[in-house]
């Protein structure tokens, strides 16, 4: 079970969340067949749209993260409800390049540094919200860590990770984001410092640990409280109805020629796979 965790120190300077993901990392490698290396990237991005979704309190809110570096990944797309749930793709999910010198993958190579990370948060009250930053590495977490400390003004510790097996299935999965909240005194943020390096590399943690076991170890002697505990998943809003809708808006004369040159119009859903077919049944006023 995939799972999200909100936490705050007992002296109310640190909020923090963890997600555990390896559920629906290893769901988006089965649906769009990645590769290791677009795996870890597609699944890194995921954790922290997760965590950041999970920020929107009103029912019906999502929030939609585009990365596009430059690199033979391609774009990555990932969107969350207010609950943490994502879907996500990839351009390029067959990327294969080379290892780092270190034996890790090289997220960064295959994301790329020349580009941008677009956020777009819809409420649902008009014309969505979009934040933008320059990438600083390509490997998402540290990119994710800009963007909050740029657009949002918020002072944050962010760590993504996905462990894949020989196999290419994934073993492990998660991420936390650790926020300084306004007045935390500098003993608090180098207590925050030594603890995350205590800690190690998050990829290992969430092999051994759960989100709250992360959580407590990160926040080690301030005393964490639970605030909210939720199940999440991989989870795709497709319906025949929606994309019937999206087909409506394509010009009258293409759909009569795919209609008549195929019979039927098929599409398919980018993020989850389902296909869905329409006819001339389904065009009436056409």
């Amino acid at each position: 079970m995939d799972e999200l965790i909100r936490a705050i120190s007992a002296d109310g300077f640190i909020k923090m969340t963890a997600v555990s993901t390896r559920e629906m990392t290893e769901k988006a490698r089965n649906i769009h067949r990645t590769l290791p290396v677009v795996t870890a990237a597609l699944g890194r991005t995921m954790a922290a749209v997760s965590m950041l979704g999970s920020e929107l309190k009103r029912d019906g809110a999502s929030i939609t993260v585009r990365i596009n570096g430059g690199g033979p990944a391609g774009t990555i797309l990932v969107t969350s409800d207010n609950h943490g749930n994502v879907r996500g793709y990839v351009q390029n999910p067959e990327v294969d390049i080379p290892l780092k010198p270190n034996g890790k993958l090289d997220v960064s190579g295959a994301v790329g540094t020349d580009g941008m990370l677009t956020v777009i948060r819809d409420l649902g009250y008009g014309e969505p919200y979009n934040g933008s930053v320059e990438l600083v590495t390509g490997e998402i977490a540290e990119d994710f860590a800009q963007y909050l400390h740029e657009s949002e003004q918020i002072a944050s510790a962010v760590a993504l990770g996905v462990l894949v097996d020989r196999d290419q299935s994934v073993i492990a999965s998660g991420g936390y984001i650790a926020e300084l909240l306004p007045g935390a005194p500098d003993d608090t943020i180098d207590r925050l410092e030594e603890n995350i390096k205590k800690a190690g590399y998050i990829t290992p943690m969430f092999r051994e640990c759960t989100a709250e076991e992360v959580i407590r170890r990160v926040l080690d002697g301030f005393e964490p409280e639970i605030l909210e505990r939720d199940e999440i998943a991989y989870k795709c809003y497709c319906s025949r109805g929606k994309i019937l809708g999206s087909l409506m808006g394509i010009d009258r004369n293409e759909i009569r020629t795919m209609l008549r040159e195929d019979k039927k119009i098929e599409v398919r859903c980018r993020y989850c796979g389902e296909v869905y077919n329409y006819t001339e049944a389904d065009f009436p006023e056409i």
